[in-house]
């Protein structure tokens, strides 16, 4: 399915606040199978990479949020991301475009690069290069670095990562360049380079065998230091915030 990522936070007082990265095309089809198991019953907050179709593809399935359980979704995006997502979902970003009853009740929240807060937690953001002149965004929150759709990180963005406890990133598929996206072999190049104590690779296509393939990278550990495993749809991990 789409790269995707939940951020749930549980506090003294009972309430539990889920923020959600990127809502892709096969969102639905993870919410059915995954929120239950983690009790989600709402969303926060839901904070956008970029606008291809794997991390917003899934905004109109958001009408059973808004108008189940909630009054409305907090969506923080970049305006060029907006700008795409109005091409795309205009009925939803303009709800008096709407030609039937029940779409989702988005409120959108620009974003740039300075660091933000959703539903209480201070996310900054990652510049990363997306492909030849694209930009697209990962986010820091904690000691967590999180950057799904990369070809290239700057030194700038590499500082911002730097001192990360888990760094989650794109590893798409072994030798062959893609362009767009890291190979195994240019992510690991990146985890040498950013030092994060654990690293988690995502955005893997069917050239990624997952077991074979997480035992070859588990001999990084003994020979390098190198925490580095796929990971996989429904992975829990705990965290300090």
């Amino acid at each position: 399915r789409n790269t995707s990522l939940l951020i749930q936070r549980n506090f003294s007082d009972g309430r539990t606040s889920n923020i959600v990265i990127d809502a892709g095309k096969f969102f639905y089809e993870s919410a059915i199978q995954l929120f239950p198991k983690f009790d989600v019953r709402t969303i926060d907050a839901l904070v956008i990479t970029h606008a291809h179709f794997d991390a917003v593809g899934g905004f109109d399935d958001l009408r059973d949020w808004t108008n189940n359980a909630q009054v409305s979704l907090p969506i923080f995006l970049r305006e060029v991301d907006l700008q795409v997502v109005e091409k795309l979902f205009y009925y939803l970003v303009d709800r008096s475009k709407q030609t039937g009853g029940g779409v989702a009740k988005l409120k959108f929240n620009t974003i740039d690069s300075t660091p933000f807060s959703a539903d209480g937690l201070e996310l900054t953001p990652l510049p990363v290069e997306h492909g030849k002149n694209w930009e697209c965004f990962g986010y820091r929150f904690g000691d967590v670095s999180y950057i799904s759709d990369a070809s290239a990180i700057s030194e700038k963005t590499a500082e911002l990562v730097q001192g990360s406890t888990i760094l989650v990133l794109d590893a798409l598929r072994p030798a062959r360049t893609h362009g767009t996206h890291f190979t195994v072999e240019e992510a690991i190049a990146q985890v040498r380079r950013l030092g994060a104590k654990r690293t988690l690779l995502i955005d893997a296509t069917h050239d990624i065998d997952h077991l074979p393939v997480n035992a070859e990278l588990a001999k990084l550990k003994d020979s390098e230091g190198l925490d580095i495993q796929y990971a996989y749809d429904g992975l829990d991990i705990e965290v300090e915030l």
